[in-house]
């Protein structure tokens, strides 16, 4: 009997060493791309254009990154784009007290209005770009900051997230705290917030990706390249300096390892998202 069990757990080990080596070899795999686009960044354009292509730079060098700050306008790209994800942030508190009225309030309609926010979601964002580009139109917003983060500021997902979490917050909790006198205002913010963290650092970090990747929607608003994003900046290179491979993974650099450092610091929170998305 126990050389059955100890036979067992040789196969089970055995099998685990097995699975630990393919997910190794398929992540190293998946990750060379990234790797070869991160140390050409640093490459001279004739290094890059070499008949024999090399991994590992022979020579440093920071003239991509110093041109694209000097010649492309990636400082007012990487400002922009500051900008959106920093009101992006501020929608963040809109989604959660719009995710905790839904919740904890009962008032005329409030499933049919949520059934109504949930019914966007099956919605493509394309679908709803021209509607909010005429309304923006008419407002005088297009080719503004303003117009640029506007329709960003709320979102149905993320109301939705709130919205699921918080109903697992008791309402003895809220009514606790109601007769000690607290108002509305003061019960969100020292009550709900602290206990809804968990939620609001996953969808801190949903925000803060969408934002940093925001291409499209810049790209349509805004006619002043004063106004463009990162992405927008990154589409703009490809077209002006599609001959230089260098300056190319430079850009791409730029914009894809700050994403990068964030789920991998992150990705714990990044796949609770979707997990408190089924809680009931």
């Amino acid at each position: 009997m126990k050389t059955k069990v100890s036979d067992a757990k040789k196969a089970y080990k055995m099998q685990q060493w097995i699975a630990g080596i393919v997910l190794t070899l398929g992540g190293l795999l998946v990750a060379i791309p990234f790797i070869w686009m991160i140390l050409s960044a640093f490459k001279p354009e004739s290094e890059v254009l070499q008949l024999t292509p090399t991994l590992w730079p022979e020579t440093f060098t920071a003239e991509n990154f110093i041109y694209l700050f000097e010649n492309m306008n990636f400082g007012v790209y990487l400002k922009n784009t500051i900008i959106v994800v920093l009101c992006s942030f501020v929608g963040l508190f809109f989604n959660a007290m719009a995710g905790y009225a839904f919740a904890k309030y009962k008032f005329k309609g409030r499933d049919k209005l949520f059934y109504l926010v949930l019914a966007t979601m099956m919605i493509p964002g394309q679908v709803t770009m021209i509607p909010v580009y005429l309304i923006l139109n008419q407002m005088g917003l297009t080719n503004t900051m303003t117009g640029v983060v506007l329709p960003g500021l709320v979102g149905a997902f993320s109301i939705f997230l709130f919205r699921q979490f918080m109903s697992t917050i008791p309402d003895e909790l809220l009514e606790a705290a109601r007769l000690d006198g607290a108002s509305e205002f003061r019960v969100f913010m020292q009550l709900i917030l602290p206990i809804s963290k968990p939620i609001m650092a996953v969808q801190g970090i949903l925000t803060f990706i969408a934002g940093w990747n925001s291409f499209l929607w810049p790209l349509i608003i805004a006619n002043d390249e004063s106004l463009y994003t990162l992405s927008v900046g990154l589409s703009l290179l490809k077209g002006q300096y599609g001959g230089n491979f260098a300056l190319q993974m430079a850009g791409s650099t730029f914009m894809v390892v700050p994403i990068v450092i964030i789920f991998i610091i992150f990705q714990k929170h990044i796949i609770e998202g979707y997990t408190i998305s089924g809680m009931k």
